[in-house]
C-alpha cells in the first residue's frame, strides 16, 4: 500500500501514522494572519512614489480605494473556494482543481522562485533598514572581506554580496525559520501577538495624524476646494500611469490569500477561512485609506526634492520615502523618526513571520503532488513542514544576498494579477463543472462581484504591460512563469521514473 496521502490537506490517511496537522488557529489567529502578511513596511513607504506619479491628492486616495476595492473583490471570491477546499496549499490547490495541474504548477513554481521568498527577502532587508534608523553601524554598504561582485540584469545593477542590513535580514529569516519549525502554535502565537500590536501602531499614526497632528499648511494645500480636485484629464496616458501607480499599493495589500495556504491548520476552516479573509481584508483596507487621509493632513503632497524642512519636501519627496517617519516627525518632533522605525521593526518581523510560516504548506502540498522535493510532502514530528521551511529559507537567503529581490517583485506583479484573475475565474469553472459540490460559502454578489473582480485585475495587469515604466518587468514576470512549463514536464517526468523505479 503506498504511504502518499490523500488531498484531504490533513496529512495523512488513516492507514498511515504519519504526524498530522494540527488545527490550532482560531478565528482570530487566522484573522490576524490575514492581516499581519498585509502589513509590512509599504504603508509607510509607497505613498511618496505613488504621489509623484498622479500629482494629486485625490487621485492619491482614489489609488488606495481602487486597491481596497479590489482586494476585497478578490477576498471574497476567494472565501467559496477556501470553504470548499480547506487543504494546506490554498491557492494552489484552487488552481490544481479548477484549471488543472499545469496551471496550478505554474503558481506554486513562481510562488516559490520569486512571490512569496522574493517578498520575505524584501521585507527583511526592510527590516535591516529601519533598524539603521535606531543603530547607525546597520549600513548598506558591502563587507569587502566578503565575496561581492556586481553585475547588470536588464539594464538594473546588482550588486551580490553580504552587507549589516542583508545580514540582519538573513538573521531574521533564520530566527523566524526556526520559530515555526518548532510548531504551529509558537507560529501563530508571534503572529497574532505582533499583528495586533502593528495594527494598533498604525490605528494611532492614523488617529493622531487626524486630530492633534493636522497642519494647517498641509490642509488648505491639499483639501482646498481647489486642490482636492481631480482636474487631470482621463485621457489614455493618465490612465496608464494611474496603472502604475497602483504597482506600490498593490505590493502593499498583497498576501491576503497566505491564510488559505495554512488552511488545513484553521479551526472550522468552512466558516473561518472565509470571515479571516474578508474581516482582515476589510481591516487592513480601511486603516490604509485612513491612513493616506492622516498623510495628507500633516504633510503637503506636493514638495521640493531639496526642500529643507519635512514641509518642504512634503509626500512626495520624503526623505528616503519614508512618508510614515515624515508624519510622526512633524507630530512628536525629532523622536518621531525613531518612533516609526520601531513599529515598522515590529510590523516587518510580524509581516514575514506570516508569509514564512504559510509559504512552506504550499510546497507540501505540491510535494504530494509530486511536484517538489519529495521531502517537503512529510511532516516532522513537531506537525510541521520542516524541509519545505528550510528549502523556504535557503532560497530566501540567496536572494537577500543578490540584492536582486526588489527587481524580481517588480517582475512578477503582472503575473501575479494574473494568477489572482484565474484563480477567480476558476470560481466560475466550478460552478459550472461541480454544480452540487458543498459549497459551505458561497460568494458575495456572485457573479457580478467575482467578475468585476476579474476584469479590474486584468485592467490593471494591462497597464501595466502598457505603461512604459513597468512593461519591461511585466513582460520578465511572464517569461518567469512561462518558465514553469518546461520544469512542470521535466519534473513529472523526473517523478514518475522515480515512481517506478519504486514499484
Amino acid at each position: 500500500m503506498s504511504n502518499k496521502t490523500s488531498r484531504s490537506g490533513t496529512g495523512t490517511d488513516t492507514a498511515t501514522a504519519e504526524p498530522n496537522f494540527v488545527k490550532a488557529m482560531t478565528l482570530t489567529d487566522a484573522t490576524m494572519l490575514v492581516a499581519g502578511t498585509m502589513i509590512g513596511s509599504g504603508i509607510f513607504i509607497v505613498s511618496a512614489d505613488i504621489a509623484r506619479k498622479v500629482q494629486s491628492p485625490f487621485w492619491l486616495i482614489a489609488v488606495w480605494v481602487l486597491t481596497g476595492v479590489i482586494t476585497l473583490l478578490g477576498a471574497l471570491a476567494y472565501g467559496e473556494l477556501a470553504a470548499m477546499f480547506p487543504r494546506a496549499g490554498g491557492q494552489y490547490v484552487f488552481l490544481r482543481e479548477s484549471m488543472g495541474p499545469v496551471v496550478g504548477f505554474l503558481y506554486g513554481w513562481t510562488l516559490f522562485v520569486v512571490i512569496q521568498t522574493g517578498t520575505i527577502a524584501a521585507v527583511a532587508v526592510a527590516f535591516g533598514k529601519f533598524l539603521g534608523v535606531l543603530w547607525p553601524a546597520m549600513t548598506p554598504d558591502l563587507y569587502s572581506w566578503f565575496p561581492h561582485f556586481s553585475f547588470t540584469l536588464t539594464g538594473a545593477p546588482v550588486d551580490v554580496g553580504l552587507s549589516p542590513q542583508r545580514l540582519i535580514a538573513l538573521v531574521t529569516v533564520w530566527v523566524l525559520t526556526w520559530i515555526n519549525l518548532r510548531g504551529v502554535r509558537e507560529g501563530k502565537l508571534v503572529q497574532t501577538t505582533l499583528t495586533i500590536a502593528k495594527v494598533g501602531v498604525l490605528a494611532l499614526l492614523v488617529i493622531l495624524g487626524l486630530t492633534i497632528g493636522r497642519n494647517a499648511t498641509a490642509i488648505l494645500a491639499n483639501f482646498s476646494p481647489g486642490n482636492f480636485a481631480p482636474h487631470v484629464d482621463l485621457n489614455g496616458a493618465f490612465v496608464v500611469a494611474f496603472g502604475a501607480a497602483m504597482v506600490g499599493s498593490l505590493f502593499s495589500s498583497d498576501s491576503w490569500n497566505n491564510v488559505t495556504f495554512a488552511a488545513a491548520e484553521v479551526q472550522n476552516p468552512k466558516r473561518n477561512l472565509p470571515l479571516s479573509l474578508a474581516i482582515g481584508a476589510g481591516m487592513v483596507t480601511v486603516l490604509y485609506i485612513l491612513g493616506n487621509f492622516a498623510y495628507l493632513s500633516v504633510l503637503p503632497l506636493h514638495g521640493t526634492a531639496n526642500g529643507a524642512t519635512v514641509l518642504a519636501r512634503g509626500i512626495q519627496f520624503a526623505t528616503q520615502d519614508r512618508v510614515g517617519t515624515a508624519t510622526a516627525e512633524v507630530i512628536f518632533g525629532a523622536a518621531g523618526g525613531s518612533i516609526v522605525a520601531a513599529a515598522i521593526l515590529i510590523s516587518t518581523f510580524g509581516c514575514n513571520n506570516g508569509l514564512i510560516l504559510s509559504g512552506a504548506r504550499v510546497y507540501w502540498a505540491m510535494a504530494r503532488d509530486r511536484l517538489f522535493f519529495a521531502r517537503a510532502g512529510t511532516l516532522s514530528a513537531r506537525e510541521v513542514p520542516a524541509f519545505g521551511l528550510v528549502t523556504q529559507a535557503i532560497w530566501t537567503s540567496f536572494l537577500c544576498l543578490t540584492g536582486t529581490y526588489n527587481q524580481l517583485l517588480a517582475y512578477v506583479i503582472f503575473a501575479q494579477l494574473l494568477f489572482y484573475a484565474a484563480t477567480t475565474t476558476g470560481l466560475f469553472v466550478l460552478r459550472r463543472t461541480r454544480p452540487n459540490a458543498e459549497r459551505p460559502y458561497k460568494a458575495i454578489g456572485y457573479p457580478v462581484l467575482p467578475a468585476l473582480y476579474v476584469v479590474l485585475a486584468l485592467a490593471v495587469a494591462l497597464t501595466l504591460l502598457l505603461a512604459p515604466d513597468t512593461r519591461t518587468q511585466s513582460v520578465a514576470g511572464l517569461i518567469i512563469v512561462l518558465v514553469g512549463v518546461p520544469v512542470y514536464f521535466l519534473w513529472r517526468g523526473v517523478a514518475g521514473d522515480a515512481a517506478r523505479n519504486t514499484e
